[in-house]
């Protein structure tokens, strides 16, 4: 309780605070984007696995030096933790690998099936079937269409989503275990550890450069540190429906960020299929049962 009084007195918390909570999470998916759109730049230099190596690890630091979280955990503590490292570099490896490949608006509408899953999962409900049916349909017409993307960024991508739906139910352990930030810290670090020998393989001392570190450290900022901040301000300030419902947004927001820059064009028809997938996730999310 200490840390989190600490923390809402500080400038940051204070300026967030004044921020609807709707605007806080649309931010959050701006910035998450955006991040997106300039990693996919340093491929060229570092790689898809060296990006993300620069974005766990600088994104590590940061939080370790804002949290200074202790290595004393008990045991089940430390099993989610390391848990939840190993999904998230897994899952940000996959992602990587599928904006390699295919244009970023349809990578996160491909890999968006994974929270999709994980909010119908369980449910006997013809309604849930119906959204599930719109988001395949959606992915096979943004797969489909002449000329469409490679099998292989479809397959990362695919695996991204699943990496995505272990992360979310990761997360709600992690934040059961956990009442701060520290066990984010070591998670992330744990992230770092586990992308680091593929960041190197990858980019070698590419990593090194000046100018790939300020690229890397900008993307940890805008990929991690600020959506990850804004999203906790938010969800203490609105039921966790309404954050997923405007979460669904993620895919058009990233085929937007895709078009405008890194000039990533999608057909008509891929434009439908993005639209199908959205739809679907609202309408999974706003019918499921309340959270609060």
């Amino acid at each position: 309780m200490g840390v989190m009084a600490h923390a809402d007195r500080l400038p940051v918390a204070r300026l967030m605070g004044g921020i609807p909570p709707t605007a806080l999470v649309l931010l959050g998916i701006v910035s998450v984007q955006v991040g997106a759109a300039v990693a996919k730049q340093l491929f060229t230099v570092a790689g898809a696995a060296g990006t993300v190596t620069l974005r766990l690890v600088v994104a590590a630091l940061v939080l370790v030096v804002i949290w200074r979280p202790s290595l004393r955990l008990d045991r089940r503590t430390l099993l989610v933790v390391v848990t939840y490292g190993v999904v998230l570099a897994g899952m940000n490896l996959c992602f990587y690998a599928a904006l390699a490949r295919i244009p970023l608006g349809a990578a996160v509408t491909i890999e968006f099936l994974g929270p999709l899953a994980v909010s119908v999962f369980g449910s006997r409900r013809w309604l849930d079937g119906l959204w599930v049916l719109l988001a395949g349909t959606g992915v096979v017409l943004l797969t489909r269409v002449q000329g469409g993307l490679a099998l292989s960024g479809v397959l990362f991508a695919l695996a991204a989503g699943a990496l995505w739906a272990a992360y979310i139910l990761v997360t709600a352990k992690l934040g059961s275990q956990t009442s701060d930030g520290k066990g984010l810290a070591l998670a992330m670090v744990v992230g770092a550890v586990i992308a680091l020998p593929f960041g190197v393989s990858s980019a070698g001392t590419a990593m090194l450069d000046p100018v790939v570190l300020a690229a890397g450290f900008a993307v940890a900022l805008m990929s991690s540190v600020i959506p990850y901040s804004l999203e906790l301000e938010a969800l203490r300030r609105m039921p966790p429906r309404v954050f997923g419902i405007l979460m669904s947004m993620e895919p058009a927001v990233a085929a937007l960020a895709g078009l405008l820059l890194l000039g990533e064009e999608l057909k008509p028809a891929q434009w439908v299929a993005v639209c199908c997938v959205v739809i679907a996730s609202v309408g999974a999310t706003r019918s499921a049962r309340p959270d609060v």
